[in-house]
């Protein structure tokens, strides 16, 4: 059975850090996408950053680009996000996604709320 399991959020004032982890069970993800999307409430889930297999290429929302860093341990079978200069527009609950088989984002973590005080 394949499980994400995010960790790592919490509450942080404005402009500090935060990382998130996403651990993978169930199967390696080493040759496939990673992505981290965000969901605040009464919004629509959004992307936020992804990173393809064995870590080839990383993409960015423009909202973060400058400020996050998505990097990927497939030893650990594990993702990153890290958040830097964080806003209080940044508050959501952060989501861990994978592809499944090419297909687009199937596997979904249970979410780890960040909350950014000003």
């Amino acid at each position: 059975q394949v499980q994400l399991v995010e960790s790592g959020g919490g509450l942080v004032q404005a402009g500090g850090s935060l990382r998130l982890s996403c651990a993978a069970s169930g199967r390696t993800f080493s040759n496939s996408a990673m992505a981290w999307f965000r969901q605040a409430p009464g919004k629509e889930r959004e992307f936020v950053a992804a990173i393809g297999w064995r870590g080839g290429s990383t993409y960015y929302a423009d909202s973060v680009k400058g400020r996050f860093t998505i990097s990927r341990d497939d030893a650990k079978n594990t993702v990153y996000l890290q958040m830097n200069s964080l806003k209080p527009e940044d508050t959501a609950v952060y989501y861990c996604a994978a592809d499944k088989g090419g297909q687009g984002y199937g596997y979904w973590g249970q979410g780890t709320q960040v909350t950014v005080s000003s």
